[in-house]
Order: C-alpha cells, then sequence, then structure tokens
C-alpha cells in the first residue's frame, strides 16, 4: 500500500466520522422512527406525572415541618432554640458560636432550596397533567363529527403526514 492509498482511507474514514457526527438529533438515514427502545422509553401516563408531583407535594410538606432548625424550639423573639444557642457561645467568645450560626444558615439556605425544588416539581407536574388532559380533550372533541360520532379514518388521514 502506498502513501497515496492509504491517505485516501484516512481522508475517508474521518468524513465518515464527520458525517455521523452531523448526524445529531435526527433519525439514522432510511429509518421511519417506528419502533426502537428510545421511541419506547418516553412514554408517560397522566397517572404517572399525578404521582410524582404528588410525592413532591409530600416530601415538601414533611421537609418543611422537620427540617427547619432555624425555627424550631423558638422563643417568644421567633429566635430559634439552636441560634440561641449560637448566639450563647458567642457570647462568651467561643469560636463554635460564629460556626454554629454558618452551619446555620447554609443549613437553612440548602433546606430552602430543596423546598423550592419540590415546589416546583410538584407544581410543574400538576400543570402538566392538567395541560394535557385538556389537549387530550381538544383532540377528541376535534376528531368527532358534528353528531358526535366517530370521524372517519380516511377523514383522519388528512391531517396526518
Amino acid at each position: 500500500m502506498t502513501f497515496g492509498d492509504e491517505w485516501e482511507q484516512l481522508v475517508s474514514g474521518a468524513r465518515q466520522r464527520q458525517s455521523a457526527g452531523m448526524r445529531l438529533n435526527q433519525l439514522e438515514p432510511g429509518s421511519d422512527g417506528a419502533g426502537g427502545e428510545a421511541a419506547t422509553d418516553l412514554v408517560v401516563t397522566q397517572d404517572d406525572l399525578g404521582a410524582v408531583g404528588h410525592e413532591a407535594f409530600l416530601l415538601h410538606g414533611e421537609l418543611h415541618e422537620k427540617a427547619d432548625i432555624v425555627g424550631a424550639g423558638a422563643d417568644k423573639n421567633g429566635e430559634g432554640s439552636t441560634a440561641r444557642a449560637a448566639r450563647e457561645f458567642a457570647d462568651r467568645n467561643l469560636t463554635m458560636g460564629g460556626e454554629l450560626y454558618t452551619t446555620l444558615s447554609v443549613w437553612d439556605s440548602q433546606v430552602k432550596t430543596v423546598l423550592q425544588m419540590c415546589a416546583h416539581i410538584s407544581n410543574h407536574l400538576d400543570y402538566s397533567k392538567k395541560l394535557h388532559a385538556n389537549d387530550d380533550a381538544a383532540i377528541a372533541a376535534a376528531v368527532r363529527g358534528r353528531d358526535g360520532t366517530a370521524m372517519p379514518v380516511s377523514e383522519i388521514s388528512k391531517y396526518v403526514r
């Protein structure tokens, strides 16, 4: 094999790899898009959306109730027992007081972040479930004839491309 032949093989291989890379987010050439693992992995029912949203709602409630160490054991001024302990340590010039304040602050910030994420997931999935239910109802109404009977397949196929 000469250098020219070897060079042509390398160039051809590089072109094939480049063209394969350019097909990202597309179907393979000649594929009809039917079947396949990827298509079946994307199925989600409205019940699934509702169940996940409900679990996120329950987690939000439990986390809000049980993970609030900032407000736990609050006195009449609204200061929690951990914050009072941190203040007491700081007043006695113990470095643990400042560290406890920092820990309390970081914990509170992280709990609030998780609470926001749970609320976002719950609200988004509840919204998605309702939106898709409305879409399904609109589609069902659109494929019915004026008299309420099912539209013939020949009529439906006009809308499918």
